[in-house]
């Protein structure tokens, strides 16, 4: 593991790219200029120098992350030791909706009748559809 120990800080875009929030440095750096990151609650430009319990705050492509820096890392490495150098305080993602469950006809049944259709909608829980003539 390359750990910057003798630093006092390293570069917030070197930083996010190396414990693998983002795929590349430049979209850690574009990030940076995009106001997605953001270092103890302030935009963070990409020079901008994290230390030892700063908290970091990116919106990644998967989402916002929130770390808190334990240790200090310039190259990337393996998703493991990335791991020892921040504590992750991420929330969970929220619980899937529920979603209505799809109707199924059978193969060949041609279109829904009126009927059909209604009982469909009935079943999706939007019962009254304006224009329906009800």
């Amino acid at each position: 593991m390359s750990s910057a120990s003798g630093t006092t800080g390293v570069r917030v875009d070197a930083y996010t790219w190396a414990i693998r929030l983002y795929a590349t440095r430049s979209a850690a750096t574009a990030a940076c200029k995009a106001g997605h990151i953001k270092v103890n609650d302030a935009s963070a430009k990409p020079a901008q120098v994290v230390r030892i319990g700063d908290r970091v705050r990116a919106l990644t492509p998967g989402g916002e992350r929130i770390v808190i820096v334990t240790g200090l890392i310039t190259k990337r490495t393996s998703a493991p030791l990335a791991a020892l150098n921040y504590d992750d305080l991420t929330p969970p993602p929220p619980p899937k909706e529920e979603r209505p469950a799809t109707v199924l006809r059978e193969r060949g049944a041609g279109r829904p009748t009126k009927r059909d259709r209604r009982l469909i909608e009935r079943l999706r829980g939007r019962d009254g559809v304006p224009g329906d003539g009800d």
